[in-house]
């Protein structure tokens, strides 16, 4: 099994990029919903792209086991262009937790008198507190990493020869 997948590179890289998103919305949901981290705004707005990833990675996973190469090696290239932004959107993020540069008003915790009172009720998780860090990297931080190396594994599936022996 792991013989086909290294011999082929685009079902490969379709099952990692599945697996990473999969494994990103399970982390995330874990952090929030069992230890009670309450995610910011720019912490949801990261992880749309990788519930779309998860559905179009398993996709691109069933269309390569097919041998459908063309139109999976064309998969991953969207893959990775959605991740390249998904890393400068959790790099961003990141500065703003560094306080590198300011972030979105509607994440500094202003409020707007003109607003309805739901609004006024909502407490605001601030984007610029990281709510906690590990080997000195926020959520945001290893997003990036993360985001980066699927990224590259994407690109990798799209590009590489595909070993026929």
């Amino acid at each position: 099994m792991l013989k086909r997948l290294l011999d082929n590179p685009p079902l490969a890289a379709s099952v990692f990029v599945f697996l990473v998103a999969s494994t990103a919305i399970i982390s995330a949901l874990i952090f929030e919903h069992v230890f009670r981290y309450e995610p910011c705004e720019l912490c949801y707005l990261q992880r749309k792209p990788w519930y779309f990833l998860i559905s179009f990675g398993l996709l691109l996973t069933f269309f390569a086991s097919k041998g459908e190469e063309k139109m999976v090696r064309w998969g991953l290239l969207l893959a990775g262009v959605i991740l390249v932004g998904e890393t400068a959107l959790a790099a961003w993020h990141a500065g703003i937790e560094w306080k590198w540069w300011p972030g979105p008003a509607s994440c500094s915790g202003a409020t707007s008198l003109t607003g309805a009172l739901p609004d006024l009720t909502r407490r605001v998780v601030l984007c610029d507190e990281a709510p906690v860090r590990f080997l000195g990297l926020s959520f945001a931080g290893w997003n990036v990493i993360v985001s980066l190396t699927t990224a590259v594994v994407a690109f990798w599936g799209a590009t590489a020869r595909r070993n026929r022996s």
